[in-house]
């Protein structure tokens, strides 16, 4: 068994999974990836950006593939607070994002993953094991072998496949974590959101004449308040090449609680004069579902490593909102990486140990993700407040529409505007304790 053993088995062909398994691919690792669907990507609904400059590490100008994986780089970003007729935004546009590598790209996961499988797929060609790794698509995993309390493989239908360690990318499904011990049961929906999004078509020349987009130029806009019809949650929409992904994230509780559909919101956001504007003679050409974390660490596992076990992106609930972005597939490629990392650090030293595979805890504490996640967490409470879902977006649009009217009478100042603004939505004392909380949360 020993001498057939890979040197790692990753479970899950995502942005996590294929993070890891081109890390171990450039060092020149023996492994098997597993994936469910019928290619890499073919099981991942969800999309939107990916930031950060982690891709250009694995895919060196990977901007100048002609087809490439990626729709959009983002150089125009906008913050949306809502009333049921208007939108108080934050807006920002910047020729400082237009150059490589990107800040961010729009991607499409079913397009983005097996794109990246395929690079996968090269860096496993050119390395020494290029007979002996694989990506092994339209597999499913029934559960991780254990012997003696230690993760030795995976058995799949029949047939069992042993490996030094086994690196779980299985998303946020988290079976295979609860199997090995690392959760002892599913994550409660109160940490929990469904994300549901629709992908709407244009003709090219259109989308970019109506979200002035230059070349590859790209947008993304989140959304706080009436677009989620009174359930805690958030809306985006995102410009690709040819269409938009439209969709909302929303709590899973709170949907149960105020038995509502995410359908019908979806539709209820749409209806939103600022969005019925963008998504105007647009045809739906795709319509998905998927959960995700909140954002709360306590929905991560008591831990991200045991005996032969390392957890990777949304099998460890590695995401953040804080008002600033959603960052998912950022923390899932960095995870994967420095998961695949420890696996090559582990062989070097000949020592597989669970004190050793350890080291991927530090590095991931170490690492941009936790620092973010630990320093953030008061703000991920404050975006799910109800003051900032429905009393902030009111107070702010209220202001908006006395500040920007002219009607030919006295003007106020600002200030009282403002004042007025808070008095008709809330206090003075509640905003003010509110502001001082958020203030601090960032």
């Amino acid at each position: 068994m020993e001498e057939e053993a890979f040197d790692a088995i990753v479970i899950g062909g995502g942005v996590a999974g294929l993070s890891a398994a081109m890390t171990l691919a450039r060092a020149n690792m023996k492994f098997l990836l597993v994936e469910r669907g019928e290619f890499a990507g073919a099981k991942n609904v969800s999309g939107g950006v990916l930031w950060g400059s982690d891709l250009a590490k694995l895919v060196p100008q990977y901007w100048e593939e002609e087809d490439g994986g990626w729709e959009r780089f983002v150089n125009h970003r906008r913050l949306s607070l809502m009333d049921e007729q208007s939108a108080f935004t934050l807006d920002f546009k910047s020729s400082h994002w237009n150059q490589p590598p990107y800040t961010g790209v729009v991607v499409l996961r079913a397009r983005f993953d097996n794109w990246l499988a395929g690079k996968v797929q090269e860096a496993i060609d050119a390395s020494d094991f290029a007979e002996e790794s694989f990506i092994a698509t339209d597999i499913k995993v029934d559960q991780v072998l254990m012997e003696g309390g230690r993760a030795v493989g995976i058995k799949t239908g029949d047939e069992e496949f042993y490996a030094k360690v086994v690196i779980i990318a299985e998303g946020v499904n988290n079976l295979l974590t609860r199997q090995v011990g690392l959760q002892t049961e599913y994550v409660p929906a109160d940490h929990m959101l469904t994300g549901i999004k629709e992908i709407i078509r244009f003709d090219q020349q259109r989308l970019e004449d109506r979200f002035q987009l230059r070349g590859r130029s790209g947008m993304s806009n989140e959304f706080v308040g009436w677009a989620t019809d009174g359930v805690e949650g958030g809306g985006f929409l995102y410009t690709n090449k040819d269409t938009l992904s439209v969709g909302l994230v929303l709590s899973i509780a709170d949907l149960r609680a105020q038995k509502k559909s995410p359908h019908d919101i979806l539709s209820h956001f749409k209806t939103h004069p600022v969005v019925a504007d963008a998504i105007e003679g647009g045809e739906v050409v795709e319509y998905s579902a998927h959960v995700v974390s909140s954002g709360d660490k306590r929905a991560m596992p008591r831990e991200v490593y045991a005996d032969g076990v390392l957890i990777i992106g949304e099998a460890a609930n590695l995401l953040l909102n804080a008002g600033k972005a959603i960052q998912g597939m950022d923390y899932a490629m960095r995870s994967g990486i420095l998961a695949a990392e420890t696996v090559v650090e582990a062989k070097e030293a000949g020592d597989f140990s669970v004190g050793k595979l350890a080291d991927y805890r530090k590095k991931l504490d170490a690492s941009y993700i936790m620092k973010d996640i630990n320093g953030f967490q008061d703000a991920v409470h404050v975006l799910h407040d109800p003051i900032m879902q429905h009393k902030v977006p009111n107070i702010l649009c209220d202001f908006g529409r006395s500040f920007f009217s002219i009607d030919n009478q006295p003007t106020a100042k600002s200030k009282d505007m403002i004042l007025d603004a808070v008095r008709r939505h809330s206090s003075l004392w509640e905003m003010a304790k509110f502001g001082f909380k958020a203030g601090r949360s960032l």
